[in-house]
């Protein structure tokens, strides 16, 4: 059981791919967004080639109208896993949501339950004060909590809020409280330089462009149900829905995603430095996704994993 971790646009699905093909494995998909059917380019999904070639799980799972939760998650991952398990089926989970990841290592956190009274409460002062200003409020409470979630992330903002409005404690202080490892996973994380990982950001924002990101956000926007909160957030979508509303034209719209998608990558090199036993695998610029699979083969064999 591998999992190959990074941050977005790092290379890591690529490496998945090529070690799946070394060993035989079937990929899990750890990404919040990839659960979401139709949303395909902004979300950097594998090719319907490559699918066909090595089985992922965990990847258009649910429609974008639909809300999906780490404990949903958690549920599905763990059930795919068992499956796999008993077949002896070699795993290699790879992805970038830190959340998820976190859960599929050590379980959900026993945080306080949901309070309806708070929560509506929230959601009124988002709808009519905007979010940002929830946001702001979070960043004062609880500012490592704040780094780690976008600003238009209207869910969880409010969890996170709810969570201390019941017990006057920030909701990260409950998310150090995860426990051992649920499986025996060797962790395998891809660390490039900021200027690279900017620099690669900046090169797929405008591939994504280039592939059909508006038309398909077009498409999206005019299917009979709306899209959930969640996916409507996601970065990518959130700006070419604002854009498509003569909001922001579309240089603004593809600086904002370079710019979101930079913040992102930040928060999850946050979260990853809270990760233990990360076997790390530096990224020079230059190196070829050859170069890389070759160094994780190393890096694994001295593991004795392969």
């Amino acid at each position: 059981m591998i999992l190959i971790l990074g941050t977005t646009g790092s290379g890591k699905g690529q490496l998945a791919f090529n070690l799946a093909k070394k060993i035989n494995a079937e990929i899990i998909s750890v990404d919040s967004m990839k659960v979401y059917r139709r949303m395909d380019i902004g979300t950097a999904k594998p090719s319907i080639e490559r699918q066909n070639q090595i089985k992922h799980h965990l990847i258009d799972v649910v429609e974008p109208s639909d809300s999906f939760s780490v404990a949903a998650f958690l549920e599905a991952a763990s059930q795919k896993i068992e499956q796999l398990n008993q077949k002896n089926k070699p795993i290699i989970a790879v992805g970038g949501t830190a959340l998820y990841i976190k859960a599929m290592l050590y379980g959900l956190f026993e945080g306080p339950g949901t309070n309806e009274q708070i929560r509506k409460k929230l959601q009124t002062k988002a709808k009519n004060e905007g979010v940002e200003n929830l946001y702001l409020q979070l960043k004062e409470i609880d500012p490592e909590t704040a780094e780690k979630i976008h600003q238009n992330d209207t869910k969880r903002v409010i969890r996170a809020l709810e969570v201390y409005e019941l017990t006057g404690k920030p909701i990260s202080t409950f998310q150090k409280q995860w426990e051992k490892p649920a499986h025996n996973w060797t962790i395998v994380g891809l660390r490039r330089e900021k200027p690279d990982a900017s620099s690669r950001i900046n090169k797929r924002v405008k591939r994504m462009l280039d592939e059909g990101l508006v038309d398909e956000v077009k498409s999206l926007l005019n299917e009979d149900k709306p899209l959930s909160q969640q996916a409507s957030c996601a970065i990518g979508y959130a700006e070419i829905i604002n854009y498509l509303q003569n909001k922001i034209n579309l240089d603004q719209a593809t600086e904002l995603i370079k710019k979101n998608t930079r913040k992102l990558a930040k928060g999850q090199r946050t979260w990853f430095k809270t990760f233990e036993n990360v076997n790390w695998l530096d990224i020079k610029s230059e190196d070829t996704a050859e170069d890389i699979f070759e160094n994780a083969k190393k890096l694994l064999g001295s593991l004795g994993k392969i």
